[in-house]
């Protein structure tokens, strides 16, 4: 039922460069409540969501991608690019059924042709999916640099209560043993065979199970990845300076925080699903990416996704003086991002235009 995966090697690893994007497009919970017919803000179904993004007409996962992983590489030398020996594309909005979103994102960034590559789906954990397969090929000493991405313009039908979360964002990073900006202590993994959302061939919209998404699907699984990863790492919340939850709600990472004692100090920094909605396979690793846009050195990081059918992924991270450092030459933060005067809301008609178009 459980894998876990300590990192016992002398050789160090983790995060050398990270990037975020996030469209500027968004779309109210209000707005969408009044085409629902009920009063803004009366109804549960928001999840404590204010707005949401939308990707723009001509965005969809292999865009968001290249945006996120083109910042990424910005970050590091111009060589770094010639270093990269793995790309992994986690997204369940795949532009192709079959053609690989990972060649678009390398041919468009001008990445090596000799190169290991693959798309991953495991709905919203696929992003950590590749995380710990980059760390793994770092590990080894197959490659000396890795890129691990999480990309999604999230499908919801037309009056379902996924719609008022359903986001669009990506989030990208540059995992190598040099230059480490927060060192990767150990990761967890586990699954189960647990439905609670899914989507059958050609569908145009996933299905889910409701309510059974919460306990027995979303909190029983990161409950069992964060217990193995404390158990392991011999450390328990007040051990850690900062806590990263999958964040389909703002209601869900808040629960799960204070289940395992951490504050709202600890969960604060990473909480951007207010306004920006769940982003699928981003959400996690845009919530890290925040967090690091801010925290100081020497702190432990845990960060704990969550996957529907149903899985988990755990980490334990530690931030080094470098981060600090190359953080104060950097621009386009995910704060800068998410900064009122650079959003554009739309109507509801609006976003299903644009939606329909982005997958």
């Amino acid at each position: 039922m459980s894998i876990f995966s300590k990192l016992s090697s002398p050789k160090k690893i983790g995060i050398v460069s990270y990037g975020a994007y996030i469209p500027k497009n968004r779309i109210r919970s209000s707005t969408t409540d009044t085409v629902r017919g009920v009063e803004p803000g009366s109804t549960t179904k928001t999840g404590g969501l204010i707005s949401k993004s939308v990707p723009a007409i001509d965005e969809d996962s292999a865009t968001l991608a290249v945006m996120s992983a083109g910042q990424a590489l910005a970050r590091l030398s111009e060589s770094a690019k010639e270093k990269v020996g793995s790309i992994f594309v986690g997204s369940e909005s795949h532009p192709y059924a079959v053609k690989p979103t990972g060649t678009i994102v390398a041919a468009a960034l001008g990445l090596p042709t000799e190169v290991a590559l693959a798309d991953l789906e495991f709905a919203c954990k696929a992003g950590t999916q590749g995380f710990q397969i980059v760390s793994a090929y770092i590990k080894s000493g197959m490659h000396q640099l890795g890129l691990a991405i999480g990309a999604d313009t999230a499908q919801a039908a037309p009056g379902d209560a996924l719609e008022y979360t359903a986001a669009a964002g990506s989030a990208a990073y540059v995992l190598g043993s040099r230059g480490i900006l927060a060192e990767l202590h150990a990761t967890v993994s586990v699954a189960t065979d647990t439905p609670d959302f899914w989507r059958a061939a050609g569908a145009p919209y996933p299905s889910h199970a409701g309510r059974f998404t919460g306990e027995p699907a979303y909190f029983a699984h990161i409950s069992m990845s964060v217990e193995r990863l404390l158990q392991e790492t011999q450390l328990s919340a007040k051990d850690i300076d900062y806590c990263v939850f999958h964040t389909p709600n703002l209601k869900f990472p808040m629960t799960i925080a204070k289940r395992f004692g951490f504050t709202k100090e600890q969960l604060s920094p990473s909480l951007l699903v207010q306004t920006v909605g769940n982003t699928y396979s981003a959400a996690s690793m845009l919530a890290l990416a925040k967090t690091l846009d801010s925290v100081g050195a020497h702190k432990k990081i845990l960060v704990a996704s969550y996957g529907s059918g149903a899985g988990s992924d755990a980490f334990l991270l530690k931030t080094t003086p470098l981060l600090i450092k190359k953080r104060q030459a950097w621009s386009e933060s995910i704060a800068d991002q998410l900064q009122e005067k650079n959003l554009t809301y739309f109507s509801y008609s609006h976003y299903l235009k644009n939606t329909a178009r982005s997958h």
